[in-house]
């Protein structure tokens, strides 16, 4: 039986992760307080230790606005450790997965990103997982890099899901940004792929999202749909879309982050689902978690 090494597991994909690894072998489970991630010689002890056959970066600095006061830290995080993990894999013979994010794209292009197009990010967190990236492919040979993009789940911390839900509870008027495209993923639906794709040994760089896209606004939208045929507790009676210049943030975002599915279609032989059916799923769990 393997033994699989899973950082990140009170986030979104690492809560599923410990789910859907469960055939693959023994899983040990860190988290931040098992290994400090800003410490690359505990890294280097926990995983010479431990001894694992597959290590599984569910880990990462993902405070996009925050990232840009705090740099070194995003750095540490989402560039340094990725390459320890890298070093150290490599010394074991062991396979890495590791993930990372539309964000390393600067979103100029209007036809969906492949693994080929070169990477350009806009920000200090896309840079971080950049870094990390490169980290992961330059130091350990039996690598997989799954990039991934606008992350919602039911398990982990906060996400856009739950921020509308909680803010459609609260107010009658949201203003939501109209003009970001991207595809809406289930972490369960990133989990899933990331366990067939370590189950076929499968090693490089692949992109996955859900199938379809939509701006945030479209996002919301279907969002609270869902959320009142389900009887979620909801004040909302209007969304008002707006432009990224009304809504100002720190950190720049890329406006078109689609990711191309065609790599990790053929390798699969499986189309990702449609990002409104996995809503519509995610949404039915969560509702069955808080009642």
């Amino acid at each position: 039986m393997k033994k699989i090494l899973l950082t990140g597991v009170t986030g979104q994909v690492g809560r599923e992760l410990q789910k859907t690894l469960v055939p693959l072998g023994e899983i040990v489970s860190v988290t931040r307080q098992d290994i400090d991630l800003t410490k690359p010689e505990l890294i280097r002890s926990a995983i010479a230790e431990l001894k694992p056959d597959i290590i599984i970066n569910a880990a990462a600095y993902t405070a996009v606005d925050k990232a840009e006061t705090e740099p070194k830290l995003a750095t540490a995080i989402n560039g340094v450790a990725p390459t320890i993990f890298a070093e150290s894999a490599q010394k074991l013979g062991a396979t890495l997965v590791h993930i990372s994010t539309d964000y390393v794209f600067n979103g100029q292009n209007y036809t969906p990103y492949t693994e080929e197009d070169r990477p350009n990010p806009l920000g200090v967190y896309g840079k971080s997982k950049l870094m990390g990236e490169e980290g992961v492919r330059n130091n350990c040979d039996r690598h997989l890099i799954l990039r991934t993009a606008w992350v919602y789940g039911s398990r982990g911390h906060g996400n856009f899901v739950k921020t509308m839900l909680r803010l459609g509870a609260e107010r009658e008027q949201l203003r939501i940004v109209a003009d970001q495209i991207g595809s809406p993923t289930w972490s369960y639906d990133i989990a899933t792929t990331i366990t067939q794709l370590v189950s076929k040994s499968v090693t490089g760089t692949y992109n996955f999202s859900s199938s379809g896209v939509a701006s945030w606004y479209d996002f919301a939208v279907a969002i609270f749909s869902e959320a009142k045929q389900l009887d979620f507790p909801l004040k909302i009676k209007q969304i008002i879309p707006i432009t990224t210049a009304e809504y100002p943030t720190p950190a720049q975002r890329p406006a078109y982050s689609v990711l191309s599915k065609v790599k990790i279609t053929q390798t699969l032989g499986n189309y990702p689902p449609h990002w409104q059916k996995s809503l519509k799923q995610m949404l039915s769990e969560w509702r069955s978690i808080i009642s």
